[in-house]
């Protein structure tokens, strides 16, 4: 695979968010931000394909749908 270079601007929110999701998946944010990115388009694909996301709460089984912009 070919691989390119980026610049990426992150507000210091955002950057704490990504430093704090790679430290708890022990991932670099490199492989963070292309597992995100993954999953990005895979939501993309079925929500466009007229399927619907949710997530469900383990408890109380309660949906709530999940809308991509």
């Amino acid at each position: 695979m070919d691989k390119r270079q980026m610049t990426l601007m992150l507000s210091e929110r955002e950057m704490t968010i990504l430093d704090e999701l790679a430290a708890e998946r022990g991932l670099s944010k490199t492989a963070l931000l292309r597992q995100a990115l993954r999953l990005y388009q895979s939501v993309t694909v079925r929500i466009s394909a007229g399927e619907k996301l949710f997530v469900e709460h383990p408890e109380t089984k309660e949906k709530a749908e999940l809308v991509v912009l």
